[in-house]
């Protein structure tokens, strides 16, 4: 933790940043989109759809908004942000009151189409060229034989029991909840610091590792990273962080020797699902090009449409390959991570957080992923598609 002294410290050299910092604090705990674009009723509809032999389009059901979205956004814009003297560091914060006020329109149009899909396009972008091409580069590849650590044979609770064991070589606490309501197996609620793991869902002992590696050795590590900076905006998340905290998470895969051909195809379907929004199809004709061209199993195929056309258009999961293909590049020219740790930030923003370190408003990494100072990956075909990335 920051020493009480240093915080005061700083808190009196800069009086109108931590009041801003504080304030804009306390309106982003009362929003997390994935909290709310993940449907409640995805086992329903996806019985529904399986039984319209894959035509009747799925109707989701979302979760109702806990907050008036109108006077939240008026709550950013009302920030008085001309009183941050520094120029660099008010620039900085202009562009963290536009984001969560995207973030916020994102969530007030969820369920409502096209305004909820060109909103997620505001905060998370679609698809370049060069995107579908590395995704059609790695699709080409025939799969590899399925092993035993494939078979999908742990339970939730198993699961459970795993994540706290492997959770154990960091020093910050675990809390760990059962859901129903995500669409990914397990994943990490930044703002409640929560592990949550799919109830009813049966794991693969690389599933396992590669979740222990990805959530628990990035997500989370950046979580309680962001919490140790004496900004709270760090830990809260800056604009364009999913791009790079997905490509450490996955790098994070790799180097712990959890990373599959599998997993990589995964992560090009999503690229293909979500370039498929911008073409104007619908769920059974994302469905039909990831199931019916690709021969994606319907389960796994169901899975990848869903996140995509989740609240109308959701183009999220085209940054995690991207984002691999920038933090990789960087741990090929041997360049640190450990600024792209401190918390949820992203590589654009690393210039004004050396610059913010200069003055003392960010500390040193408390925490490490511990997979990045080994590298377990033996599979050759991985680093050279790696390698060959556009």
């Amino acid at each position: 933790m920051i020493p009480v002294k240093q915080q005061i410290d700083l808190q009196e050299q800069y009086p109108a940043l931590f009041d801003i910092d504080s304030n804009l604090n306390r309106l982003v705990k009362r929003i997390e989109l994935l909290s709310y674009v993940n449907p409640l009723n995805i086992e329903k509809e996806k019985q529904r759809f399986f039984s319209s032999k894959y035509v009747a389009e799925p109707a989701f059901k979302y979760p109702k908004l806990k907050f008036d979205s109108y006077k939240l956004q008026r709550l950013f814009f009302s920030q008085r942000l001309e009183r941050i003297q520094d120029e660099t560091i008010r620039k900085f914060y202009q562009d963290v009151v536009y984001y969560y006020a995207n973030m916020i329109q994102c969530i007030e149009t969820i369920g409502r189409g096209k305004k909820f899909y060109y909103n997620s396009l505001r905060v998370y972008g679609t698809p370049t060229e060069k995107d579908v091409d590395n995704a059609k580069f790695i699709l080409h590849y025939s799969d590899e034989p399925l092993g035993s650590d494939m078979d999908k044979v742990y339970t939730a609770e198993e699961a459970k029991a795993y994540f706290e064991k492997f959770a154990a070589q960091y020093e910050f606490p675990l809390n760990v909840k059962f859901s129903v309501h995500i669409s990914a197996d397990a994943m990490v609620s930044n703002a409640t610091r929560t592990l949550f793991i799919k109830k009813n869902t049966k794991f693969s002992k690389n599933q396992l590792l590669t979740l222990a590696h990805h959530e628990i050795g990035v997500h989370l590590v950046t979580t309680y990273n962001g919490l140790q900076q004496p900004l709270s905006i760090f830990s809260n998340g800056l604009p364009k962080n999913v791009e790079t905290q997905e490509g450490l998470a996955v790098l994070s895969e790799y180097m712990g020797g959890a990373l599959t051909l599998k997993r990589l195809k995964e992560l090009a379907y999503r690229v293909m699902a979500a370039d498929s929004l911008i073409k104007g199809y619908s769920f059974a004709d994302t469905f039909d090009l990831i199931h019916g061209h690709y021969k994606l199993n319907r389960e796994e195929a169901f899975a990848i449409t869903l996140r995509a056309h989740r609240g109308g258009g959701f183009t999220k999961d085209r940054l995690y390959l991207s984002g691999l293909r920038k933090i990789y590049q960087r741990y090929k020219n041997e360049e640190s991570l450990d600024v792209l740790l401190t918390g949820k930030v992203a590589l654009d923003s690393e210039q004004s957080i050396h610059y913010m370190k200069q003055l003392g408003l960010v500390h040193p990494i408390a925490y490490k992923s511990h997979s990045f100072h080994q590298k377990l990956n033996t599979n050759t075909t991985l680093d050279f598609i790696l390698n060959n990335l556009k």
